[in-house]
Parts: structure tokens; sequence; C-alpha cells
């Protein structure tokens, strides 16, 4: 079994592994980046009673971050990436998009994210986007995490990942398609429809296959 600091040498050799931050992991656990900051630098001790937090949030076993080894672990906290059918893959987080830069350029990057698809995977680039605001409520709950599948159209009613402004932010919304005219629509009644023209350009950069929230 593995002491406090070996404990910690662990996570962070996890986190490290999985290209998770200290805001992301702050984010999956709950927990303030602060707290963690401090947990990490062994300025405080690690806190076993939220062993389960840390487990679930790096896809892995209570038992195995204490280096404790079972010959039956408990099926409640199986890393699902050793699961048949099941494959685990890091995406990056984008954050403000520089104008021009591929949407996937370093310079636009805040973190990665670790997440968990039934096989197979789709192909091609996937990433993801934080929600910010209440415009895709009830569909989409703001700071949820939605995932980004890279591509120039969707069919009608799908929701997009949409560059306006110039080509720096990006915007979730459902897309309608009206003769020439593009409406992006918000499934929160309290949000008009923008419609995207000359003088305000956009374009869709990827379809919303899924998105992921803590609790």
């Amino acid at each position: 079994m593995r002491t406090n600091d070996q404990v910690i040498d662990y996570l962070d050799e996890l986190r490290k592994n999985q290209h998770v931050s200290l805001n992301e992991l702050a984010r999956r656990t709950g927990l303030a980046k602060s707290s963690l900051s401090r947990y990490f630098n062994k300025t405080r001790g690690f806190p076993v009673n939220k062993i389960d937090k840390f487990a679930k949030a790096l896809y892995t076993t209570p038992e195995d971050i204490l280096g404790i080894n079972e010959s039956k672990p408990d099926n409640n906290h199986v890393d699902k990436s050793y699961i048949v059918g099941i494959e685990r893959i890091t995406i990056p987080i984008i954050g403000e998009i520089a104008c021009g830069d591929p949407i996937t350029a370093d310079q636009n990057i805040d973190g990665y994210a670790t997440e968990v698809f039934d096989k197979p995977v789709p192909s091609g680039v996937l990433f993801g986007l934080i929600c910010k605001g209440d415009s895709m409520e009830p569909t989409i709950p703001n700071g949820a995490l939605a995932i980004i599948h890279e591509q120039p159209t969707v069919e009608d009613g799908e929701i997009a990942a949409v560059l306006v402004d110039g080509d720096t932010q990006a915007t979730l919304k459902r897309v309608r398609h009206q003769g020439n005219v593009v409406m992006l629509l918000a499934d929160n009644n309290d949000y008009p429809p923008i419609v995207l023209s000359k003088d305000y350009p956009g374009r869709i950069i990827g379809k919303c296959i899924r998105y992921t929230v803590n609790l």
C-alpha cells in the first residue's frame, strides 16, 4: 500500500500522462484548484475520504491509487478503458480561437479532457468546448463540456459549433437553412435567432456529438 506522499506522486503521474491540467482536475473532482495545488505540493495531507472523486476523474480505481492489489475489484470502479467495446481518448479543450489558425492549434488549447467512448470512436478530429451561458438549456447546461466532431456542415436541426465575431469566438446553436440564409437557433426561448449574413458572417466548424457535465 502506498504512503500519502506516494499516492500524491502517483496521482500527479496519472494526470500528466492523461494531459489533465489542475484546472481540469478541479473541474472533474469539484475541488478548488488551490486545494489541489497544496496536495500536489505536499503542503497539505491528501484527503483519503475523497479518493473516489480522484479515481473517477482519472479513470482508475481507489485500489489502484492506494496501491492495493485485489483479485476482485469493485465493479463500480472498474477502469472502463479495459472493457471490450469501450475506448478512452484524450481531446483538446479549445478556448479563444486565434483568427486564421487551425482550430486545434496549440495557442487555442486551454487544456485536455479524457473521455470514454463506445467503439468505434468517431473518425476525424474531436475537440471540446466549455459551454458558457444558458442559451442551449435545457438541452445543454451552462458549464458542460461539449464534444465537437470537426466538420464544415451539419444537417438541419443538429447542434453545431459555429465561429462568429471574425472567426474568433465559437457558439453552440442549432442550425437551420432557409434558402440562402443560415439561422442559428437557441434551445432557450429567451434568446432570439442569429442570422448569418455578409454583415454578420459565420462558419460551422463542427457538430456537437454529446456533452459531459460534473454533478
